[in-house]
């Protein structure tokens, strides 16, 4: 392990990702200033290489499309790498501030119990369509969770008094918690329920 403090401020040492499967794919070498440039572009599993603080930050930066519509607006939605680090960074000292403890571990955990295990896709026969479910990779499973978690902070944001980080800091202690109040938490009861009914 690094003795390097993430932002400076954070120790990733002795944060344990519980779930086996996700192990491989969530990244805890700290960095001061978590931002690579894509170095480890080329390698299909680059991102999985990445610190997970620095996966977040360029998700908070490209969201994503909800439904494929942008019927959202918001004024961070903008690319910039430097608004989306300190909209993160105060994200994390908020939720230190609320929980007295480690945010990365709390962020680490808030994404295992996020992280969706089954989705479902479409098959066709005979001009027929058919749910089916699959098993989610493990890749697959860390980038819809870090999404829907963004999705889910941007839209509560939109048009209302409280700011990004307010809402970027319940989401993730509401995953954390198993509420369903998270976005993630309640998307991926959704799918996985969906995914159990077209067995």
């Amino acid at each position: 392990m690094s003795d390097v403090l993430a932002f400076n401020r954070w120790d990733t040492n002795g944060i344990t990702v519980a779930d086996p499967g996700l192990e491989k794919y969530i990244t805890l070498d700290a960095r001061i200033i978590p931002k690579t440039g894509a170095r480890y572009h080329g390698n299909k599993f680059h991102k999985s290489r990445v610190f997970i603080i620095e996966r977040l930050i360029n998700k908070v930066m490209i969201p994503g499309h909800k439904t494929k519509k942008h019927f959202k607006t918001s004024g961070h939605i903008t690319g910039k790498a430097h608004t989306a680090f300190r909209l993160v960074e105060l994200t994390l000292r908020q939720i230190e501030k609320q929980t007295k403890e480690n945010p990365i571990k709390i962020f680490v955990k808030a994404l295992e119990n996020a992280a969706p295990r089954e989705e479902i896709i479409t098959i066709e026969y005979g001009g027929a369509r058919y749910p089916k479910a699959v098993e989610c990779a493990p890749q697959r499973r860390i980038d819809v969770a870090l999404r829907l978690m963004v999705q889910g902070a941007y839209h509560r944001s939109f048009n209302n008094k409280k700011t990004m980080v307010e809402c970027l800091t319940e989401e993730i202690l509401n995953a954390y918690n198993l509420n369903q109040a998270s976005n993630a938490i309640s998307r991926k009861l959704e799918i996985e329920r969906q995914a159990d009914s077209s067995r």
